[in-house]
């Protein structure tokens, strides 16, 4: 997760970050990714079952609910557990976590229990009465998908009206005083929506945007091949910036983030360096805090199933299940070799990964990808668009500061 308005805008500073200790249960959501002690960030899909049938399911959800679903009192045991363990963070995805009953008795014991809550919702089944509902209950954030305007956004999501739904659920969310932001996975069938995409946030003052790169994983496998290019990558990362930084010039502070490509922090570095030297230093410092991609470090997953996961795409590798042994003792357990490989995943990667000038504050990008595409967990992410200069560090005629 890099965070565009952070970094390439400066409404953060290191200094903000020390002053908090940089430890998960002392900084305050926004600077989470910050954090030094990384305790992770875990994504619980809830459930498989979804009303919308979208095009590039990671979960491969449907609508129909599986019998192996965690129940409402082993879901609190593990609510238990991470609240003991420190996880600062639990998001409540799917499928489309409000079709769970007992979703709100869930948000409520993990807010009770000190673990900050957050949604990820298609936004359909948001109406105005779940909306305060939510709002009550202490829910920190929902964001809500989508993938583009009506036409596009519908073929995406495989439903028509989903697209207008979606908006109604962010009014709900807005009139309730639920924070609400948007989440977008770029690729070539919807890469031109992105201009779209930020004049909706501006015409409906919605404060928060999470720009997400493919990943190969569900249904989002058979999408391969509309990833974007390189050159594409590149052009799109350098709208996002151009449009966030013309929208704090103008008085609204969006928080804009990419995710899934850490490739992201090097190029936006560079842009600053380009552009402002001084401050600089001040972005590579946050960039290594950040310290790049952390699955199976700095997130986690807890399928619907109990199976815990090194992040929530990489579903088809268990390494135990919390219905046998607590989230906390098997993220901890090193005996599993992947498990012990992903803390310290710098030591293992190949190709240019293994030698790259940015290693430190990529930490060899997205492993899923890599497996995808080569079979081998360890070669380079074929997604990183950094070319072979900037991954020997020299760039443009200037060196790092």
């Amino acid at each position: 997760m890099i965070g565009i308005s952070k970094l390439y805008c400066n409404t953060v500073e290191p200094s903000d970050v020390l002053r908090y200790g940089e430890t998960s249960d002392k900084l305050p959501s926004h600077l989470l990714q910050f954090s030094r002690d990384k305790r992770p960030v875990v994504v619980w899909n809830l459930t498989s079952r979804c009303n919308l049938k979208c095009i590039h399911c990671y979960a491969q959800a449907s609508n129909r609910k599986r019998d192996s679903e965690l129940t409402t009192e082993e879901g609190k045991r593990l609510i238990d557990d991470l609240g003991r363990f420190g996880v600062p963070v639990v998001l409540f995805s799917g499928g489309e976590p409000l079709l769970r009953d007992d979703l709100p008795e869930l948000v409520s014991y993990a807010v009770e229990r000190g673990i900050r809550a957050v949604i990820s919702s298609n936004g359909t089944l948001i109406s105005p009465e779940k909306a305060r509902v939510l709002k009550k209950l202490g829910v920190s954030y929902v964001g809500i998908s989508l993938d583009g305007l009506e036409p596009i956004n519908d073929r995406f999501r495989g439903v028509k009206g989903a697209f207008n739904a979606a908006l109604e659920g962010i009014r709900n969310c807005q009139e309730a005083g639920l924070k609400v932001g948007l989440r977008f996975t770029m690729n070539r069938l919807n890469v031109r929506e992105v201009p779209a995409i930020f004049d909706l946030l501006e015409d409906m003052d919605i404060p928060r945007v999470c720009f997400y790169h493919l990943v190969y994983a569900g249904r989002g496998s058979t999408l391969v091949e509309e990833d974007l290019s390189h050159s594409e990558t590149r052009a799109v990362v350098d709208l996002i910036m151009d449009r966030t930084r013309d929208l704090h010039k103008r008085g609204k502070p969006v928080e804009v983030l990419t995710v899934d490509n850490h490739a992201d922090g090097p190029y936006l570095y560079l842009r600053v360096l380009r552009e402002d030297r001084h401050r600089a230093k001040d972005v590579l410092r946050l960039l290594q805090m950040n310290e790049g991609n952390n699955s199976g470090r700095g997130i986690g997953c807890v399928g619907w199933d109990g199976r815990v996961h090194a992040d929530q795409f990489w579903r088809h590798y268990s390494f135990g299940n919390v219905r046998e042994r607590p989230f906390s003792v098997i993220w901890t357990d090193t005996s599993d070799p992947l498990m012990r490989k992903l803390k310290e995943k710098k030591r293992y990667v190949t190709g240019r990964c293994a030698s790259c000038y940015w290693l430190d504050i990529c930490a060899g990008n997205f492993r899923v990808r890599a497996e995808a595409v080569t079979g081998d967990i360890w070669a380079p992410d074929p997604a990183c668009y950094l070319t072979d200069d900037e991954v020997k560090g020299s760039f443009d005629g200037l060196k790092s500061t």
